[in-house]
């Protein structure tokens, strides 16, 4: 199947997941998650009407952008190293995966002395998982709250929260988690009512499920592109 069908065939899902909730389609993003595809397999997706990508390492984001349109919007999906920062806010308008306030700070004041405005994306292990990345789930409020303030008006605005939920065996285990981050995110805007509330979560596996249970952003790989080509083992950013 070409990459416009199935790009065609995930607009279709999208769309019919947010009709079973009564939400516009407009209020879901969907992010292409091209790292490790090839050049030809962007282009595709560009052909077919998409315009947000999202990749996991700086050096191949740079790579592929300088070969494509300028109407792209690119997302840093991958967590972020410090000695990064001051090239990737000259390439992606986007972070999903800010997993401590050093990077957020990082972020937000590299962002600033370029005259930029990034959105971020605050990382919420959810299930305490040694092997991944972001704040726990009982620091969230406080952490998002403190950071928020120190860069108001900065470079960076943390609209929103982003998990990758542990594996589970049954849609509705799965479930449950996407309903915590949201659960999370309305307790931030309690705290915080200019907190937009973003949520990035589901990939290709659930993302109808996490547009049931509220997100804004969606970042579809395997669903769109098919598999990836092998590679040694991710490296952060």
């Amino acid at each position: 199947m070409s990459i416009a069908n199935r790009l065609a065939l995930i607009e279709e899902r999208i769309a019919r997941a947010c009709r079973r909730t009564s939400r516009p389609r407009e209020e879901v993003l969907l992010v292409g998650a091209s790292k490790q595809q090839p050049l030809s397999s962007l282009v595709a997706a560009y052909d077919g009407g998409l315009r947000q990508f999202g990749e996991n390492r700086v050096q191949e984001a740079r790579d592929k952008r300088s070969e494509l349109p300028h109407d792209i919007e690119w997302h840093l999906l991958g967590p972020l190293q410090s000695n990064k920062v001051a090239v990737a806010v000259q390439l992606f308008t986007t972070f999903h995966a800010i997993d401590r306030p050093k990077i957020a700070l990082a972020v937000a004041r590299a962002a600033h002395l370029e005259g930029l405005q990034c959105e971020g994306f605050l990382e919420v292990n959810l299930g305490a998982e040694p092997s991944k990345h972001g704040v726990s789930d009982g620091e969230v409020v406080e952490t998002l709250v403190s950071l928020r303030a120190e860069i108001q008006g900065k470079g960076l605005d943390l609209a929103g929260l982003m998990a990758i939920p542990p594996q589970e065996d049954s849609a509705e285990a799965t479930r449950g988690w996407f309903r915590r981050l949201r659960e999370l995110r309305d307790a931030c805007r309690y705290a915080d009512p200019s907190f937009q509330g973003r949520l990035s979560m589901g990939m290709s596996s659930d993302f109808e499920l996490a547009i049931e249970e509220g997100a804004t952003h969606i970042r579809v790989g395997t669903e769109l592109f098919g598999p990836r080509s092998p590679r040694e083992p991710e490296a952060i950013c």
